[in-house]
């Protein structure tokens, strides 16, 4: 699964690929990706001839805002691939959506999951076609806040177990399992301690985990998992992958005290994390 900085390296790549450029043509050769329309011919027309403004992210959503009004949604979080394309290119048979733009070019997305989706809504609609971007907690790569802030914002869950805190979207947007590890091990703080359990010391060493991770993650162009899923727009895996201090790496030693790397059940979910140096 992707989680904030890859869709945000996806959204970088996008907002310069085809940030105002205009779509001549757009197609849906798969079936299953566009479940909110009502057939093909509704979802392209509403794309055909519009343009591209700029690509945002919303949460672990890409969002094409459009000069018709209208935003072209790609979620590609929980599986699909975007990919550049020239349209002499051969076409995947993965291929599930094609823009084509005036300028040349293309825009394909693949999927071999069956968990890829694609919609067009009014810009303005966005949080009524997806509600859960009403109560999203903090986009810590696009707002920066103080770890005061942060602090209290934890302390309103204060039974809550760190790793669940931290797959809280409610509570800090965009991250899952794979980040949610890595920031335990850099903050030092095991999965299943409580947030009332925490110092104001270890608060702050938290927050500050979550940051830099995220920022990492993101200037590094994200992480490739087992599942090979993820690549940027030329198809190339995340380069923090090679990074990762935990996160699949059960069995090996620990990067920071030389410790043995751990796998484990916190509520239910895997963890990893480091026995010997994470308190």
């Amino acid at each position: 699964m992707a989680e904030q900085p890859e869709i945000e390296t996806l959204r970088r790549d996008l907002d310069r690929e085809i940030g105002g450029k205009r779509i001549k043509s757009a197609e849906v050769p798969g079936t299953g990706a566009i479940p909110r329309h009502t057939n093909k011919k509704q979802f392209t027309g509403l794309l055909d001839g519009a343009k591209i403004g700029s690509v945002q992210r919303k949460d672990l959503l890409l969002v094409a805002k459009l000069d018709t009004g209208n935003a072209l949604v790609l979620d590609v979080h929980g599986g699909g691939q975007l990919r550049r394309n020239v349209a002499k290119d051969p076409v995947d048979k993965a291929t599930k959506v094609v823009l084509t733009f005036t300028q040349g070019g293309q825009l394909r997305v693949l999927d071999t999951t069956g968990n890829f989706e694609a919609f067009v809504v009014p810009y303005d609609e966005l949080t009524t076609a997806v509600p859960e971007l009403a109560d999203l907690g903090f986009d810590l790569l696009d707002e920066p806040i103080s770890w005061t802030v942060f602090g209290e914002r934890m302390l309103l869950h204060r039974d809550a177990k760190l790793r669940n805190l931290l797959l809280d979207r409610t509570v800090i947007a965009g991250v899952g399992p794979v980040y949610a590890d890595e920031i335990l091990h850099a903050s030092g703080l095991r999965p299943e301690r409580e947030v009332s359990s925490l110092s104001t010391q270890e608060i702050r060493r938290f927050f500050r985990a979550v940051v830099e991770t995220l920022h990492e993650g993101a200037k590094h162009r994200g992480v490739t998992t087992a599942d090979g899923q993820f690549s940027d727009l030329a198809g190339k895996p995340g380069g923090w992958t090679s990074e990762l201090q935990v996160y699949e790496r059960d069995g090996q030693a620990c990067l920071r005290c030389r410790g043995v790397v751990s796998k484990a059940r916190v509520s239910g979910k895997t963890a990893y994390l480091c026995e010997s140096c994470q308190v």
